[in-house]
C-alpha cells in the first residue's frame, strides 16, 4: 500500500513539475510585461518594395510606430494602432505566449485575437514568429511570408517605452 502510495505522489509531482515553464521562458515574460512601440518593420531575403496588410487588419505603414503592451501573469495585452485615416485606430485585445523549443530554450512568440471578456476570436487561428532577440528593453521578432512562390521575411523591431510596476 506504501509502494502504491509512494508511486502515485511520484506521478503527480512529476506531471505538475514538467508542465511548467523553464526559468528562461518566465524571464522572457517577465521581460516583456509593460508598454512597447513597434519602431519598424522589414522586409528580407526577397529584394522589392512591399505593400502588405498585417494580421489581417491594416497596412504595415500604419503599425509603425503603433502602442503594445504584455502582461504576463495573464498573458494577455493589446496593441493600438494610434494613424489616423485608413489605419483603423484604436485597440486590439490579444492573448500571447513565448514558446520553447526541445532544450527549454524560448524560441517563439505567438499571439491570438482576444475580445474584451478574454474570450477567443481567432477561431484557433494565431500567428508565430522567431523570437531573434529580446532583452527587457528591445525585441526583434520575425516570421516568413509567402510572397508569389517564394518567401520574404518580415522583421518586427520593438522598443520598451514603460515597464509595469
Amino acid at each position: 500500500m506504501k509502494n502504491k502510495l509512494y508511486i502515485l505522489l511520484l506521478a503527480v509531482t512529476v506531471t505538475l513539475t514538467s508542465c511548467g515553464l523553464s526559468k528562461d521562458n518566465k524571464d522572457s515574460r517577465k521581460s516583456l510585461d509593460g508598454t512597447w512601440q513597434l519602431t519598424n518593420i522589414d522586409y528580407q531575403n526577397n529584394p522589392g518594395y512591399y505593400k502588405s496588410v498585417l494580421f489581417n487588419d491594416v497596412s504595415a505603414k500604419c503599425f509603425e510606430g503603433s502602442e503594445w503592451f504584455f502582461r504576463s501573469n495573464n498573458s494577455t495585452g493589446y496593441y493600438n494602432i494610434q494613424a489616423p485615416g485608413e489605419c483603423a485606430p484604436g485597440q486590439r485585445n490579444i492573448r500571447w505566449s513565448i514558446q520553447d523549443d526541445a532544450n527549454g530554450n524560448p524560441t517563439k512568440f505567438q499571439f491570438k485575437f482576444i475580445d474584451e471578456k478574454k474570450n477567443d476570436i481567432s477561431g484557433g487561428y494565431g500567428y508565430v514568429f522567431q523570437i531573434n532577440s529580446l532583452s527587457p528593453q528591445q525585441m526583434v521578432i520575425s516570421a516568413d511570408a509567402p510572397v508569389g512562390s517564394e518567401n520574404v521575411t518580415v522583421v518586427y523591431e520593438f522598443t520598451k517605452t514603460a515597464s509595469l510596476r
